[in-house]
């Protein structure tokens, strides 16, 4: 499928965000026949939709968003297919071999699980995490982006459990390397099998930021 392809979810009023972060609302501001122009009023925390990560977001010391060279938010892509796991399944490095055997220089990494198809139900949290072991793996192979079609590329809590600390150990792995994680892509299954894609994941310019939302896009060539 040639051409380019949109990756990432609406911004709308109510969408869903990670536990704990701030809701996002939209609404007119300013309204063309009474003001001359049509604005929106956005509220929505960095975290939201489709975004990326930066090193920052899981330790002061690290760098920020607008530290890390654009590089990391665009380039050749490879996706792994993990389609087809059940709920909070573990994606550990075997399930990565495939994909890493196909790994450019500098190339993203794309993790194909399939959770999209959830967006906006009680399902979504109940997505598949990537392993530490197997955020080493792709550190040791030169990957320093990774994007995933789901809440996040750790467990999220239990509706409920929000209190529950994972410590994040897959992000802190990747990020600890100088990495960017995208997450809440949707889409991913149209990339599956496809030979050559390039990905772009560009943010918002946010000074000192922890992260922004993103117009994640690919494009098949």
């Amino acid at each position: 499928m040639p051409g380019w392809i949109d990756l990432s979810v609406p911004v709308v009023t109510g969408m869903p965000v990670y536990p704990g972060d701030p809701a996002v609302e939209v609404s007119v501001a300013l309204r063309a026949p009474r003001d001359g122009v049509n604005v929106l009023r956005l509220h929505m925390g960095s975290q939201s939709g489709t975004h990326v990560d930066a090193p920052y977001h899981v330790d002061d010391a690290w760098p920020r968003l607008d530290e890390l060279p654009l590089d990391r938010f665009a380039g050749h892509a490879v996706v792994a297919d993990v389609r087809g796991l059940p709920d909070r399944a573990p994606i550990t490095p075997d399930l990565l071999a495939p994909a890493l055997r196909q790994l450019r220089p500098g190339a993203l990494f794309l993790l194909a699980t399939g959770w999209s198809a959830y967006w906006g139900t009680d399902h979504y949290p109940a997505h598949p995490w990537l392993t530490p072991e197997a955020a080493e793996a792709l550190v040791a192979a030169g990957v320093r982006t990774v994007a995933v079609d789901a809440l996040s590329v750790d467990p999220t809590p239990e509706p409920g459990d929000e209190t529950a600390d994972f410590g994040l150990p897959a992000h802190r792995v990747l990020c600890g390397a100088g990495g960017v994680i995208a997450e809440n892509l949707t889409g991913l299954d149209q990339l599956v099998g496809l030979p050559d894609v390039e990905l772009f994941l560009f943010p918002l310019r946010l000074p000192g930021a922890d992260g922004a939302p993103v117009r994640a896009v690919a494009r098949a060539v």
